[in-house]
């Protein structure tokens, strides 16, 4: 496992007896998020309003801090779209209560504040953090002068008391985060700079704080970005220069299944446009904090529905973060983004069908080992002993049939030998710890499909220890 910079990574986990389980948090809590998009109308570009729509049919996924109209490829500044992200929340508030169906909610919380999985947000609670952001281009605008209602809005979300990061997604450009880090930088105290930063984690769809140009000749150093990623130390920064380009290609690849089975399901797939150069290219950006037990997206060398990311030299050939431009990196995410790219679009297609009928398929519930949850599991074993491992707990919420599927990830661990595998029933698996795997670590994944339709698949992740 190739971890630089590993202060970043979150393993908290205390290694107990052999083949002891570590049991995760039991909480089902949201991941927190905030977007940042330069949604723009369909004759420029209706990438953006694709991956909202996207958004909204998940919301029961995320905790949705903030939506932040700001610039980007589609915007070069002055001509913010706020009044789009309206749209799209007032077709979600006519779909929702199909939506709701799915997680047999009736009503809305008094306080929705703090969000488990499953939950369906009030429109007014996402009317209420939809605001502006910066409204200028390139670093040369960070400063006095340049607040906004979004550059506050993250600062107040840094301040609330709550442990769970903040993911910045980021499909236009970052500037209304990097306002917010300089306010900071110019009111508070060093270490106080640092706690604020290490609340945050950031996925950029490549670096949109710079005029788009053909074949991408414009600097990187005009931009926010490249001064955001000098907090390397302290700030997580995802830079994608691969799963945005595969899910635009894909997309228009598959159109007719866009066509098919998006659009005119529900207000919300009336409302998603055709695309004009690609589709969905922001998506990746919230679907690496999916929670649905692939990974942990604290951990970018897991992978995730959003690929693969490596640390090390960016694009600009001047900064670090964790990145996939290039070379091995881009291969890797290049190959899990084909792999995952039926389930992704099947879970999409069929939260529509709620929208448009407030009936559909649901997803599998893994269950490892008598675990149920998210986050990866943790197991302590001895090179040269046995792990089994026991699905057969799972179900799926609407009596369909169960199909499974164990695989090792090779690029998520640092044992680099042949883990083998022998299922006996599908629902188990016996793990032959090879002999020579002391000290290191190797990943399993449960993944688990229905028959429903289309077919839908949850996942669990095994993080075996060998000693």
């Amino acid at each position: 496992m190739k971890l630089k910079n590993i202060a970043l990574i979150v393993l908290s986990l205390m290694l107990t007896q052999a083949c002891g389980i570590k049991e995760p948090d039991t909480k089902n809590l949201k991941p927190r998020i905030v977007v940042l998009t330069d949604i723009a109308p369909n004759n420029i570009e209706p990438d953006d309003m694709e991956s909202m729509i996207r958004l909204l049919v998940h919301a029961d996924q995320f905790e949705i801090e903030a939506l932040i109209a700001t610039t980007g490829w589609s915007n070069n500044g002055g001509n913010e779209r706020i009044d789009l992200i309206h749209d799209a929340l007032n077709a979600y508030e006519k779909d929702l209560p199909n939506l709701k169906k799915r997680s047999d909610q009736e009503m809305f919380a008094a306080d929705e504040s703090t969000q488990e999985i499953g939950y369906w947000p009030s429109v007014d609670y996402l009317r209420k953090r939809t605001v502006m952001g910066s409204t200028k281009m390139g670093m040369k605008f960070i400063g006095e002068d340049n607040d906004s209602e979004g550059s506050k809005r993250i600062i107040d979300l840094a301040d609330e008391k709550d442990d769970r990061p903040i993911w910045l997604t980021v499909w236009g450009g970052g500037n209304t985060f990097a306002q917010a880090v300089w306010r900071i930088q110019q009111e508070r105290t060093p270490e106080e700079l640092k706690a604020f930063l290490h609340k945050f984690r950031i996925y950029t769809i490549t670096d949109q704080d710079r005029p788009w140009s053909s074949g991408d000749t414009i600097s990187y150093d005009i931009s926010s970005h490249q001064w955001m990623r000098k907090f390397e130390k302290d700030l997580l920064f995802f830079w994608d220069e691969c799963a945005w380009k595969h899910q635009n290609g894909t997309g228009v690849n598959n159109w007719n299944e866009y066509a098919r089975h998006i659009q005119n399901h529900g207000n919300l797939g009336a409302l998603y446009p055709k695309y004009k150069w690609g589709v969905e290219g922001d998506t990746p950006a919230f679907m690496h904090v999916m929670p649905n037990g692939l990974s942990n997206p604290d951990v970018p060398v897991q992978v995730s529905w959003s690929g693969y990311f490596e640390f090390g030299l960016g694009r600009d050939s001047l900064t670090n973060a964790y990145t996939n431009y290039t070379g091995e990196p881009y291969n890797i995410s290049t190959k899990y983004f084909a792999y995952f790219y039926p389930a992704i679009f099947n879970n999409f297609a069929a939260r529509m069908d709620w929208a448009k009928e407030g009936k559909g398929n649901r997803n599998p519930v893994v269950i490892v080992n008598g675990h149920k949850g998210i986050k990866p599991i943790e197991k302590v074993c001895k090179a040269g002993e046995e792990l089994q491992l026991s699905a057969s707990k799972s179900f799926d919420p609407d009596g369909d049939r169960l199909h499974f599927k164990w695989w090792v990830i090779p690029e998520a661990g640092d044992y680099s030998g042949e883990i083998k595998i022998s299922i006996g029933e599908s629902n188990t698996a016996t793990i032959q710890i090879p002999s020579d795997a002391a000290g290191k670590e190797f990943h399993v994944i449960c993944e688990v499909s229905d028959d429903g339709v289309p077919n839908l698949t949850s996942y669990q992740r095994i993080i075996v220890n060998a000693e």
